[in-house]
């Protein structure tokens, strides 16, 4: 029902609301609501390491797997798109791909919100294995290793596989600031594949990457209101 009522919120939104191009828009008042296309170019996506990624034919391309960080368990590399205003509750829609052989059941992508700074984020891990506990599923990173969030997972497994090939996905995120609510579709799925509430955290910016591996996004739009200043 969160997701449904949330879906709904920002249907009436875009219906009612003329928004310009995010090159011209001017910075967000507070609950004002905002659609950013992010093009694919490093003017408007922040890689943790530039030479680790490629922009091009419309696409966000992680080319080599990324190095551990230091501090909290988290995702290796990622990308954040750092132009425009940080947003509350949203949508983040793109098509995705995981590059690495399906030989390799670690591969995956991540989905990155909520960002506020390489250790206080939310992401979606986004895998064609479910049976170990940081795979296909729902994280918060607060200053601490990641930490498991979603309803799926039961101890043992998690939703269905996400992506088990090499093929281009649909993603769909919906997040909920008021109340936490997150749901995750692929595929257009009419039922979320993942679900979580938490509220640690209710606005930041979005972002794409990867645990340990590579892969890529193109046609990325975010949806959604401007967080408080």
């Amino acid at each position: 029902m969160g997701e449904r009522r949330l879906i709904a919120a920002l249907a009436a939104c875009l219906l009612a609301v003329a928004i310009p191009a995010p090159a011209a828009a001017a910075p967000a008042a507070e609950h004002a609501f905002v659609v950013v296309r992010p093009p694919a170019t490093d003017r408007f996506w922040d890689p943790l390491n530039p030479a680790k990624w490629a922009f091009a034919h419309g696409q966000v391309i992680m080319t080599e797997r990324g190095d551990a960080p230091e501090g909290p368990r988290r995702p290796f590399e990622y990308a954040i798109v750092d132009k425009g205003p940080e947003l509350g509750s949203l949508r983040y829609s793109a098509e995705v791909r995981i590059d690495e052989p399906v030989t390799r059941n670690d591969r995956d992508v991540v989905l990155v919100f909520n960002y506020q700074s390489p250790t206080r984020f939310y992401y979606v891990h986004l895998s064609q294995d479910n049976t170990i506990y940081p795979h296909n599923g729902i994280f918060v990173v607060d200053d601490a290793d990641r930490e498991r969030i979603d309803d799926q997972w039961n101890g043992t497994t998690g939703a269905p596989a996400a992506i088990d090939d090499t093929d281009w996905h649909d993603v769909r995120l919906d997040y909920r600031a008021s109340t936490g609510e997150i749901a995750v579709h692929v595929d257009d799925s009419g039922l979320p594949l993942m679900t979580a509430t938490d509220t640690r955290f209710s606005g930041g910016r979005v972002g794409f990457g990867s645990f340990d591996n590579h892969g890529r996004i193109r046609d990325v739009t975010v949806a959604g209101t401007a967080a408080r200043p």
